[in-house]
């Protein structure tokens, strides 16, 4: 995500490179971070977290939930804005962005892809259609890489789907089966996680009923559109003071 992002920033005609950071002792402290895309800018990788931030308007954060905390910290203490990729956040990580949120404008979505975000809204549409007589199951595959399952974006849309069904996801949500599980609840959302090998990442909601079976599919090529739906995310924080906001707030989807 880091080199997308590089490649996106260096792509558009209204944003600029201001700094890029990485972890102590990462290899590619010291260089341009252009090289990473072969397309030097002469913005050198540091690991000054705090300068490298004072150095920017919008810090974008694709990274861990303890390392995208720790960056929140900084930028609420110089007054920046932030984009946050992240996925993976507890509850109690969650309040700690939203209470940065009352000093510093942030945009935090579990996907930053515009195509997932208006799959999101559709899931609304459907969830109210379909609100009798359908079973509901998310799956999602990823990368062997991916540390946390499910996916942010696959839990987004068993929220969503549950809050149009007057349902609370932590109630009903059903994540794997084994064994002799006796019949399917009516009420149950269930999560299928598949992990291996460079899938960036693929999303499906099956509403199976009796006789029919309606399925809402996103998959990822690459992962530019996160990349580009994160700068969506940096200009619609421009001139924002302050306030907690998604990619259904960037594009006018509520």
């Amino acid at each position: 995500m880091g080199r997308m992002l590089i490649e996106a920033v260096q792509q558009s005609d209204d944003l600029v490179l201001a700094s890029v950071f990485d972890r102590v002792g990462s290899p590619f402290i010291g260089r341009d971070a252009g090289e990473l895309v072969a397309q030097p800018c002469g913005v050198i990788m540091t690991d000054d977290v705090a300068a490298a931030i004072a150095a920017a308007d919008c810090v974008i954060d694709f990274t861990l939930p303890e390392g995208s905390l720790g960056h929140l910290e900084v930028a609420r203490q110089l007054g920046k804005a932030m984009v946050i990729g992240t996925t993976g956040f507890n509850a109690e990580q969650k309040g700690q962005i939203q209470r940065a949120a009352e000093s510093i404008p942030v945009v935090f979505a579990p996907n930053m892809a515009v195509g997932v975000n208006a799959v999101f809204k559709l899931l609304e549409v459907a969830a109210r259609i379909l609100d009798q007589g359908y079973d509901i199951e998310v799956i999602e595959a990823h990368h062997r890489l991916k540390v946390d399952a499910p996916s942010g974006t696959a839990l987004r849309m068993g929220e969503i789907v549950a809050a149009e069904l007057g349902r609370d996801l932590e109630q009903c949500a059903i994540y794997g089966r084994e064994g002799v599980t006796g019949k399917r609840k009516d009420e149950t959302i269930g999560f299928s996680t598949i992990r291996g090998g460079d899938v960036v990442g693929d999303h499906t909601v099956l509403f199976a009923g009796i006789g029919e079976r309606i399925e809402i599919t996103h998959k990822s090529g690459s992962r530019m559109p996160y990349a580009l739906g994160a700068l969506r995310g940096a200009r619609f924080l421009a001139g924002r003071e302050k306030g907690l906001f998604d990619m259904q707030d960037v594009l006018g989807l509520r």
